[in-house]
């Protein structure tokens, strides 16, 4: 029986997340980010103290504990996969090499309410750099443009990279008079989901704002440009600070580097400011065109006093593929497709069981030079051992004889065929991954 927000995909649709994944992982290592994988738990005292997720954590604890060990209660499963690479980097200090650059393709768990591509299971795809004490802000500009790289040699709908910085918002609440700016923060970040009136009546009701304050931050919120136009707009609104000078600063670097080098991946939005409490500038959050209503599928941003030892502390930047939020609103929509149900290149026919040696020989042969083959589970007709092929999807079916003939029986065409050099067409080789 299926359990609410932990997905199980078919066969084809593995096929398309590992797809996915590989291209997530070879793009990462282009750059060269190294993998990690850390615990999936982590003290809750740890997990609660990095935003608003003390309703999300999902607790560890043994059906039948035994009094005299240990409780595992304290600890949680992690909800999001920055935290424990924080963790990671100050427990492990003095093996790295600064700036540390890792990627992470790791489950993590939320306790939220399941709905299409949100869910309580899921797998996220992230890549962080961190530094000793400062960490150069050309870091902030590269993130995307790594993303941008994954997204485009994806069969998916055209991405965006939304860009703030939390120090644009900040430095303008504070030019405004209002103290408590992540208060501002936290309410300016229910935009999408509550409305801009209501969003206004929370601020003045829990931020202490005035009605005019309330709207001059729905003003800033909702400037949003493709180029360096945003900050103009932004100074237009008679507020200064030196904070909002240069959080507009930082931002224009993202957005016109990104407007050089990858045209229309990136636009500022300043109404975005993400919930968790660790980000301190730069913001990304990602739509795809014509899912744009479902919200982010790759998020993260700049945080400075995440990983922290007394006095020593480890700044960075990340970003993070939802890649379970994503394939699940693709597959929602039937948008994604594979060209066979299973790897399988290569059927190879059974005449009769006393074949099944021989047969197996062949197929060794094929798979040692990587073509993905089985034989047939049972002898039978050679047409119903066609329909089997069929209805998998496998291109070819083989036939050992005096020579072996190999069929492809899409077209009805059969050759002559040695195991030890036929080549299947490069298409072929692989199921192929198409966007519908």
């Amino acid at each position: 029986m299926p359990i609410s927000g932990f997905p199980e995909w078919l066969p084809p649709q593995r096929m398309i997340e590992q797809y996915v994944l590989d291209r997530i992982r070879t793009t990462f290592e282009l750059y060269g980010f190294a993998p990690l994988e850390t615990r999936a738990v982590e003290p809750v005292d740890t997990l609660l103290s990095k935003g608003e997720t003390s309703k999300e954590v999902y607790l560890l604890r043994r059906l039948q504990e035994d009094p005299d060990q240990k409780s595992d209660d304290n600890l949680g499963l992690h909800f999001d996969l920055t935290v424990p690479f924080a963790r990671f980097v100050v427990e492990n200090a003095g093996k790295l090499n600064f700036p540390f650059r890792r990627y992470q393709i790791q489950k993590v768990w939320r306790g939220e309410r399941p709905q299409e591509g949100r869910y309580r299971e899921f797998l996220q795809a992230d890549i962080d750099v961190v530094d000793r004490d400062t960490l150069p802000f050309h870091y902030d500009t590269e993130m995307p443009l790594v993303i941008g790289d994954v997204f485009r040699g994806l069969p998916i709908p055209r991405a965006t990279i939304l860009v703030n910085n939390r120090k644009v918002c900040e430095g303008f609440y504070r030019g405004l008079g209002l103290a408590d700016t992540d208060q501002v923060l936290r309410t300016v970040d229910k935009l999408d989901r509550i409305g801009p009136e209501k969003v206004a009546d929370l601020l003045i009701s829990t931020a202490g704002a005035s009605r005019r304050q309330a709207e001059a931050c729905l003003e800033l919120a909702s400037i949003s440009a493709g180029d360096g136009s945003f900050a103009d707009a932004v100074r237009k609104l008679g507020v200064d600070d030196p904070l909002l000078d240069e959080g507009l600063a930082e931002l224009l670097q993202v957005v016109e580097t990104a407007g050089r080098l990858a045209p229309g991946l990136v636009r500022a939005e300043l109404k975005i400011a993400r919930g968790l409490d660790y980000y301190t500038g730069t913001v990304y959050e990602t739509q795809l065109q014509g899912y744009e209503r479902y919200g982010s599928i790759c998020s993260g941003g700049r945080y400075d006093n995440l990983a922290a030892s007394g006095t020593e502390r480890f700044p960075g930047v990340g970003i993070s593929i939802g890649v379970s939020r994503m394939l699940g609103l693709l597959f929602g929509k039937n948008a994604l497709a594979v060209s066979r149900k299973v790897p399988t290149c290569v059927l190879i026919a059974l005449p009769d069981e006393e074949a099944r040696p021989g047969c197996d020989a062949i197929a060794a042969a094929l798979r040692g030079r990587g073509i993905s083959t089985e034989v047939a589970p049972v002898p039978a007709k050679f047409g119903k051992q066609i329909r089997f092929a069929e209805r998998r999807g496998i291109p070819y079916v083989w036939f050992p004889g005096e020579p072996d003939t190999v069929k492809d029986i899409r077209s009805g065409d059969q050759v002559e065929a040695d195991a030890a050099v036929w080549e299947p067409p490069a298409e072929d080789a692989r199921p192929r991954i198409t966007q519908q």
